[in-house]
């Protein structure tokens, strides 16, 4: 053994063997190969046949030839590729053919060279991989059922005719992958490829078809998704020219014009048409309606449902819709109940003032929502509404559900037609005219929101009045009740300034109350 070597393959991590004399290379530690046999003893005197003489001619192997590219490149060939992974060893050589190991048993085994290997395959299997990296992958459709989008990184392997996605990337890639591992494999005969632009939020996305009907999305974080499209673009345009390709396209084309002239038939004449092509038109006229007949017959159903569906007002007087007492309008809320200022109002401040006045925070700390959602369910759906009942003992609940009554009302209790006015009134540098101007607004406005303004804000000035307490003074109510009785009709850019003007108009009603409402009002 001292003309062998053994070196170590830094990309597969495997050790390999070289014969110093004779520049043999193989995977397996160095037995009585029959290569070395012959130069040793001469050569052999068994004579050769036709074929085997045929079989002689020297096949030089590629700069880049390595043994793990052949075994994978064999492995995923056609079936009689297990014939080379059943091998026992492989020599290679770098000026005679590639020699497979002779068995044990057998010493006057054949010797195989490259042209016999690659004749037990498809030669497509030996070709060189166009193209591989690492994308983000996401299969949308299968056989024309849409899927969940799923992104996963895969490396992709472009080579010949299919691209395959393995889950993670090997030193070699396929070379060191376990056995019984099969990538996902897309063949590229009759796809497509293009750009995905409404299939996903991602930019550089494309969009791969196949011709069985699946589709995938592929993404890259950088350009080379460019390369990919062009690579992958000239595969499927050098594969629409072969002979495959359009055997494929033959078929399909002949299968369409066979069904659809099966059809033909069977529509004319149903009685006479074969029992597999009425199943045949049974399911392709159940499966065939396109979208847009879809759409006008969910359509007139929907046009069909609201012209007979009962008006509003024959349902409240069956009993089966209640008035709503919130979202509905002050004015239209107050005519129905025959009051200048919602009963629902007047019971909420009550009860607040009745058992909430020296609540910390009271106003500002919110209550629990669903119970508020609770309390306005009883408020719209029942006609007795009782808040000393032992579920409305947290008081914040009914602070909360006063100010979720205001926040839902279509228009504001400050009409959308007076925001800027007290918003110019607001801004004026004069106190004294300030306040005029405030009082002069608040007179004009529509008697049910000038009274139910009133009833507040004199209740208001009672929870002021115990601010050691509750630690709410005017500012700190202004601040809760200003963006919650009134709010411009269309939202600008400057909120936040609109907002400050807000709390600052019901800041000044609160602390100039008496001047601003007449003390013989009622």
């Amino acid at each position: 053994m001292d003309t062998w070597e053994v070196h170590l393959d830094e990309s597969t991590d495997r050790k390999f063997y070289i014969n110093t004399v004779t520049k043999e290379k193989t995977w397996k530690p160095p037995r009585l190969f029959l290569g070395v046999r012959d130069m040793k003893d001469g050569p052999t005197t068994q004579p050769k046949t036709n074929a085997q003489s045929a079989s002689t001619t020297e096949h030089l192997p590629s700069p880049n030839f390595s043994p793990a590219a052949v075994q994978r490149r064999v492995k995923s060939g056609a079936a009689n590729c297990d014939r080379l992974s059943q091998t026992k060893s492989m020599v290679l050589t770098d000026s005679s053919p590639i020699k497979l190991p002779v068995s044990r048993h057998r010493r006057n085994h054949s010797q195989h060279n490259l042209s016999e290997i690659t004749g037990m395959v498809d030669q497509s299997c030996l070709q060189p991989l166009e193209k591989n990296g690492f994308l983000n992958k996401a299969k949308i459709t299968e056989g024309g059922k849409k899927l969940r989008k799923n992104w996963t990184s895969s490396w992709v392997c472009l080579e010949g005719n299919r691209i395959e996605f393995y889950k993670e990337r090997k030193q070699q890639t396929l070379a060191s992958l376990k056995a019984g591992y099969k990538p996902e494999t897309v063949d590229l005969c009759g796809a497509q490829i293009d750009w995905a632009k409404d299939k996903s939020s991602r930019k550089n996305v494309l969009q791969l078809t196949t011709f069985s009907g699946n589709e995938f999305l592929l993404h890259s974080d950088d350009d080379s998704i460019h390369d990919w499209y062009q690579t992958i673009r000239r595969a499927i345009d050098n594969l629409g020219n072969s002979p495959s390709a359009s055997s494929i396209w033959k078929s399909s084309s002949s299968e369409e014009l066979n069904r659809s002239e099966g059809d033909n038939y069977s529509k004319s004449n149903p009685k006479e048409a074969k029992p597999e092509h009425r199943k045949s038109l049974i399911l392709r006229l159940n499966h065939g309606s396109s979208d847009n007949s879809e759409k006008k017959r969910v359509k007139s159903r929907l046009k069909k449902f609201i012209s007979r569906r009962p008006s509003l007002q024959t349902l409240q007087e069956k009993g089966l819709i209640k008035d709503q007492v919130f979202g509905c309008h002050l004015t239209v809320l107050c005519k129905r109940e025959g009051t200048t200022v919602p009963r629902f109002v007047k019971l909420c401040i009550e009860a607040v003032e009745k058992r909430g006045l020296d609540a910390d925070g009271i106003y500002r700390v919110s209550g629990n929502l669903a119970t508020i959602q609770k309390l306005r369910f009883v408020v719209d759906h029942e006609e007795k509404l009782n808040l000393d009942d032992s579920q409305w003992e947290d008081i914040h609940v009914v602070t909360g559900a006063l100010k979720m009554f205001f926040r839902e009302l279509p228009e504001p209790l400050f009409p959308y037609s007076f925001f800027d006015q007290f918003v110019d009134a607001i801004k004026n540098q004069n106190y004294t005219q300030r306040v005029q101007c405030v009082k002069s607004l608040v007179k004009k406005l529509p008697k049910p929101n000038h009274d139910t303004l009133r009833v507040l804000v004199k209740h208001l000035q009672k929870i002021i009045a115990k601010a050691l307490v509750n630690l709410m003074s005017s500012q700190s109510l202004g601040i809760v009740f200003g963006p919650t009785l009134m709010w411009p009709e269309k939202e600008t850019s400057n909120m936040a300034v609109s907002m400050v003007y807000q709390n600052q108009i019901i800041d000044l009603i609160l602390s100039e109350h008496t001047e601003i409402f007449d003390p013989e009002e009622k």
